[in-house]
């Protein structure tokens, strides 16, 4: 019985057609639907399996309900004034009709050259990039339906009067993400690339792809871990996270890892890179020609990375002070040990550049002044438009979190990796709900999505707290944040800053970091890289990809500094090393680490291979 599954596909018999639409085998595709239907029974096994043993991760009911409360808010301003109701309903309704007629005409070889255009997606979009969503009507004519009901739902939104800005806004991250889940491009019958796979396999690709669900299901304790990339291929130590160093210090919180030198010289300041301790510091030192830290060695900078404990039970009452001491505090500690200079170049990524500018602050009023310069790479200081992210983060969502992580002492991993790649649906989970598990393939090898599954946990005490103060009370910007007793203030920050956004992030916009620049009392020179959170930032020279904007940070808007920006093709990188050149430019012998040295660990270290 097992032997007729996967790997059998039978022959066609007397069946000569060429129609990729065309059952082969019908007898062998219902013995394997059958197949299929067993699979799915192992699928629900594993969900009630995690249910039985209370194992089924952190609740995140909070999004769903907000979601229902504002899409009802939209509906509301349309069904309190009929004719506008009556309007809208045969708005969509006519447009349906006129798309349905053009669908019979054109299957009777009928073309109308006034008839409207058809309705199209982005090049960026690559759900309707088969050739039968234009060439088979039943395809086609799903496609238009369903791109009508998105612009449709849309002006829905944009056309209420009764809502704010942010609760237009939050409606439309709402309707983007309904839509993009009912697209025709993730089920089977309504997907050709699936369908055609479906017959000439007959069926198999169903039968691999549920098997692969319920393994992503039991891989997340009930929770669905979807697999993005072939983790098989990736090794830490051996093919990402290859750059030669030592962890030289380890606190309760971190390692801290001294990289060797590429040069014969090196500049005298050291480079202290502080990452987020969402995921983990290797999505600076990913494979050898995308490393930030390799590329920033070879440049002739003394790397210090500083890289956090995925943590568990045992660090459940760290928090933000502590994140800063054992974490900020330890590595600075640590570089000026190791180097003996007083002069250290910081760099905060994401989260990570939060906690450093907070640090920066009440160092300033401490006198602490080791920080000669700071990179904010893609970091919020003022969460105002703190983009999709935000649209989770509800005083409900808070409460579920909080009681969760203390009646286990830490957010799991999954968590947080369902949350960021519900923010990007389209590009990180649809797409491999629809390979994975429809088409029964496995996704190819990536480095960055490896890192991107490589997930971690986070303490309660650290995680709560930043939600409430930064999200919802924006506290650091206004000037309420505290630290080791101190209230804090940007303006005191007054060494000079280097702050690069990227263009379409969705967790750091372009929008909030530029508001954030402004913040800081030194000199700011604010850059804007393209693409998104990850690869606006791991842009390396030799990719000559995205280009990046540069102006002086005095505009008074956003869309100004960005209208009179000088765009430069390339990697931002060259461009920040030289304005960290131009700062103190320096050079000493080279700072080997010695070959018979007491160290804890090869780089990567020992924190980075837990997993989450």
């Amino acid at each position: 019985m097992e032997g007729s599954r996967a790997g059998e596909s039978g022959n066609d018999g007397n069946h000569t057609s060429h129609d990729p639409f065309h059952v082969k085998d019908p007898h062998r595709l219902a013995i394997n639907f059958a197949y299929m239907l067993e699979e799915i029974g192992k699928v629900a096994g594993a969900w009630a399996r995690a249910r039985e043993r209370g194992d089924t991760g952190t609740p995140i009911a909070g999004p769903l309900n907000d979601l229902l409360a504002t899409l009802a808010k939209i509906v509301e301003y349309w069904r309190a004034d009929q004719n506008r109701a009556t309007e809208a309903q045969t708005r969509l309704i006519s447009a349906c009709l006129d798309i349905w007629t053009n669908s019979i005409r054109q299957m009777n070889g009928e073309f109308d050259e006034n008839e409207p255009p058809q309705l199209e997606t982005s090049r960026a979009d690559r759900r309707f990039s088969d050739p039968d969503w234009e060439r088979h009507p039943f395809f086609r004519f799903l496609k238009q339906i369903y791109l009508a009901a998105v612009r449709w739902a849309e002006q829905m939104v944009d056309e209420a009067d009764n809502v704010d800005g942010e609760l237009r806004e939050k409606a439309r991250f709402y309707v983007r993400q309904v839509m993009d889940a009912v697209s025709p491009s993730n089920f089977l019958l309504t997907n050709p690339v699936v369908v055609r796979e479906t017959l000439q396999s007959n069926g198999e690709n169903l039968i691999r792809g549920m098997r692969m669900f319920a393994e992503d299901l039991a891989a997340g304790n009930g929770a669905l871990r979807l697999r993005q990339t072939d983790y098989s291929k990736f090794r830490l130590g051996e093919n990402i996270a290859t750059t030669p160093g030592k962890v030289v210090a380890r606190s309760e919180l971190a390692e801290i890892i001294q990289y060797e030198p590429a040069t014969d010289t090196v500049y005298r300041r050291p480079l202290l890179v502080i990452p987020p301790w969402i995921n983990k510091y290797y999505v600076l030192d990913l494979s050898p020609e995308r490393s930030f830290v390799r590329w920033a060695v070879d440049q002739g900078h003394t790397v210090f990375m500083l890289s956090w404990v995925n943590p568990d039970e045992r660090h459940a009452h760290l928090g933000w002070e502590d994140y800063a001491s054992q974490g900020i505090g330890f590595a600075l500690d640590t570089v000026q040990e190791r180097t003996g200079e007083t002069e250290i170049n910081v760099v905060g990524y994401c989260i990570g550049g939060t906690l450093l500018a907070a640090c920066l602050a009440a160092m300033a009023q401490e006198g602490d002044r080791r920080v000669a310069t700071a990179t904010f790479m893609a970091s919020q200081v003022d969460f105002t438009h703190a983009g999709d992210l935000k649209h989770f983060v509800t005083e409900e969502q808070i409460a579920l979190l909080e009681a969760a992580m203390q009646a286990k002492g830490y957010l799991d991993g999954t968590t947080m990796a369902t949350v960021f790649n519900v923010l990007r649906a389209r590009d990180l989970l649809w797409p491999y709900v629809v390979n994975n598990y429809l088409l029964g393939k496995d996704p190819p090898p990536f480095d960055l999505l490896y890192w991107n599954s490589d997930s971690t946990r986070m303490t309660p005490a650290n995680h709560i707290y930043y939600l409430r103060t930064f999200y919802l009370e924006n506290a650091l910007a206004q000037g309420r944040a505290t630290l080791r007793g101190r209230t804090l203030s940007l303006a005191d920050v007054k060494i000079p800053v280097y702050t690069v956004s990227a263009a379409d992030d969705h967790i750091s916009p372009a929008r909030s970091v530029f508001v954030g620049a402004k913040l800081f009392g030194g000199p700011v020179t604010h850059v804007m890289g393209g693409s998104g959170h990850i690869a606006g930032i791991i842009n390396p020279p030799a990719a000559n990809k995205y280009g990046f904007r540069t102006a002086p940070l005095d505009a008074a808007t956003f869309e100004e500094w960005r209208e009179s920006a000088t765009f430069t093709q390339g990697s931002w990188w060259l461009h920040w090393n030289d304005w960290l050149v131009a700062q103190d430019g320096d050079r000493v012998p080279a700072r080997h680490l010695d070959p018979d040295g007491s160290y804890l660990a090869d780089a990567p270290g020992t924190y980075v291979l837990v997993r989450g």
